[in-house]
């Protein structure tokens, strides 16, 4: 951050500098050496709102007109130097001395709201905002300085997005709404089984789509079970049937797939199925299957490429063994099937395939659902355990081989204990890689253009407002560091950006209380922080945690065990009892979950929900009754169904 020294009149800010000229912004007339007069027309009366809207729009229609606009102040030393750098360019600017104009102060404030930037002097070129002196500085020994004052504003495209999942058509979208030229770079590199599918991304391929599906696929066979004891008779063997199933599921994907493509073209957004690689600044390379290249130009770039699964790095991983981009349009039943993995990938696969009435065994490393709460983790295990599913705690496999060949085959796996040297092998139809997913930024040429990425994981650090180590380079979805990798997030996220670019938005995305759910058997639902990280931010001492087991009235008369649904909330006594945590495992979680997001939203307290009257008979409502805290120690378990 720039900032002048200490014997200059300020650090930077509006307001605090001697020899004030009076006059509104619309009289500014600044010619610093390299600079000509910028002019602001004078906003009429108005109420303060308007009157900062207003303002707003001024300052995006000086910085849309400028080839170079500098909001400066003429004692700062930074603001100088950048101011020096453009004259011994050859490069006339626009310079706005804010010292010098009455409304210095709030120029600089609605400035820090569309930049996110404080500090003067704040340059942009050709529009894309490029940051402070040293960021300015940066460019210029980089070259993309230059060669944003040469490029102009003749590029092909207002923005490119490269990636058409959820956050990359979100973005795409939008921005065409805004009357912006857009173009959409999509490519599905195959998998090493040759499995690859269609517009919209992992979501509506390879994940929550088709996974929602396959787990109802499941619980639709246990409410066959449940329905005798409700009084249907029927005497047929039941069974299900793979094919038919995978069959509907990829059709419905496929109309999915096809939606998308209209939407992009009734938007006009050009839609290119090519490799998308960066080879300069500004300039991407596009490849088709056939290898066929293609160049294409824009302002401003969106990465929104998303991740593919992991592979183990053993002897015959890529060769025998399938991911989730595989498993929902594999052709063939998958029989005996071993899942590598403790994700919720991994256990909502080995939950409904073990609905389906499959032998299915998950190989565990650690722990299950790292990042959640653990208490609920465990809970979610064990209900899968009771109802069939088989776990190998703290073991890694080391090698696969293929025993037979077929629609399945079979496989012996190798694998080793981690806290010894017991190894142990077993014979299974298929393999289940869900071992975590890797972002796919390695070869698009980011290096080539300056974009940092974190070289362990190979996700893009971005600032508050998505923006890349490059100006004019954004990122969103799971390609960005340190965000929650979940398809509404991606398309919050993506369409924000687009309305900030282009738009007179200034709203971020709000990243705090995002809820999710785990389709599993029992789904768990969540929001807001594991128990763990509540005690590790908050002390255990100014916690106070509310929790019950529950028996859904549907469980009751099917014959389904009691005091296995829980529910808890995480409360902070510091603050009113707020909630911080909620955590709920039982049916249609995700669904519950919802409705109390919207709440804690809204600073949901321990008493607002006391105050609340529930809905009865349903498994919401025993958030609107609890009273046994952890700390009294008190039995939860349940003698009825309330």
């Amino acid at each position: 951050v720039e900032q002048s020294p200490p014997q200059s009149p300020g650090p930077g800010k509006a307001g605090d500098a001697p020899n004030r000229r009076s006059g509104h912004v619309r009289g500014a007339r600044v010619l610093s050496p390299p600079g000509r007069r910028a002019r602001l027309s004078s906003p009429g009366p108005s109420s303060s709102s308007e009157a900062r809207e207003e303002l707003r729009r001024r300052l995006r229609g000086l910085i849309e007109r400028s080839r170079v606009m500098i909001f400066s102040k003429s004692y700062c030393p930074h603001s100088t130097r950048v101011k020096e750098l453009f004259s011994s360019l050859g490069v006339e600017c626009n310079v706005l001395e804010l010292d010098q104009v009455d409304d210095g102060a709030k120029v600089q404030e609605v400035l820090s709201e569309i930049t996110n930037q404080k500090t003067v002097p704040n340059v942009f070129v050709n529009k894309v905002h490029v940051g402070g002196c040293d960021q300015t500085f940066q460019a210029y020994q980089s070259g993309l300085l230059q060669k944003l004052l040469q490029e102009d504003s003749a590029y092909d495209y207002d923005l490119i997005i490269v990636g058409g999942g959820s956050g990359g058509l979100s973005c795409a979208k939008e921005a065409a709404i805004l009357g912006k030229k857009v173009m959409v770079l999509d490519f599905v590199v195959p998998s090493p089984q040759g499995t690859s599918w269609g517009l919209g991304g992992t979501c509506v391929n390879v994940g929550c789509i088709p996974k929602k599906l396959m787990h109802q696929a499941a619980l639709l066979g246990q409410a066959l079970c449940d329905s005798r004891k409700f009084g249907w008779e029927y005497n047929q063997q039941v069974k299900h049937n793979w094919e038919t199933m995978t069959k509907a599921i990829q059709n419905h994907i496929s109309s999915l797939n096809w939606g998308y493509r209209l939407s992009l073209r009734e938007k006009a957004v050009a839609y290119v199925n090519s490799y998308g690689e960066f080879v300069e600044h500004h300039k991407i390379k596009a490849t088709n299957k056939k290898g066929q290249e293609t160049y294409y130009t824009a302002a401003q770039f969106v990465i929104a490429t998303g991740e593919r699964p992991r592979y183990l790095g053993i002897q015959g991983d890529k060769e025998y063994c399938i991911t989730s981009d595989d498993l929902f349009s594999l052709p063939y039943c998958p029989g005996k099937t071993l899942v590598v993995g403790a994700s919720y990938v991994a256990l909502e696969c080995a939950g409904f395939l073990a609905g389906f009435g499959l032998d299915v065994t998950v190989m565990v490393r650690s722990i299950l659902l790292r990042g959640f709460d653990q208490e609920m983790a465990e809970k979610v295990g064990s209900y899968m355990e009771q109802h069939g599913v088989k776990f190998l705690r703290k073991f890694i496999p080391v090698m696969i081989q293929q025993l037979e060949k077929g629609s399945p085959g079979k496989l012996k796996v190798l694998a080793k204990s981690t806290e010894g040297t017991e190894t142990i092998e077993g014979v299974y139809n298929t393999v289940l890689l869900a071992i975590g997913r890797d972002s796919c930024t390695r070869k698009m040429g980011l290096e080539k253009i300056g974009v940092k990425i974190n070289e362990k994981s190979g996700k893009i650090p971005v600032n508050d407002v998505e923006q890349t180590s490059v100006p004019y380079v954004y990122a969103v979805g799971d390609v960005s560091e340190g965000k929650p990798e979940l398809t509404p997030v991606a398309i919050q996220s993506g369409k924000l950006l687009a309305r900030r670019l282009f738009g007179a938005s200034l709203e971020k995305c709000d990243y705090i209380n995002v809820p999710t759910t785990v389709f599993t058997p029992l789904e768990y639902g969540c929001c807001g922080l594991a128990e763990e990280k509540a005690i590790e931010v908050y002390k255990k001492e100014n916690l106070e945690i509310y929790h019950t087991l529950f028996w859904p009235l549907e469980w009751t008369v099917a014959g389904r065990e009691n005091n296995t649904c829980y529910a808890k909330i995480i409360c902070n006594k510091l603050d009113h009892d707020r909630v911080i945590g909620f955590h709920i495992l039982g049916p249609n979680a995700g669904e519950v979950t919802q409705g109390f997001v919207a709440a804690m939203k809204c600073g949901l307290t321990k008493q607002l929900l006391d105050d609340t009257i529930g809905i009865h008979p349903t498994c919401g409502e025993v958030f609107t009754t609890l009273e046994i805290t952890k700390s009294s120690g008190l039995d939860i378990t349940q003698k009825g169904c309330g």
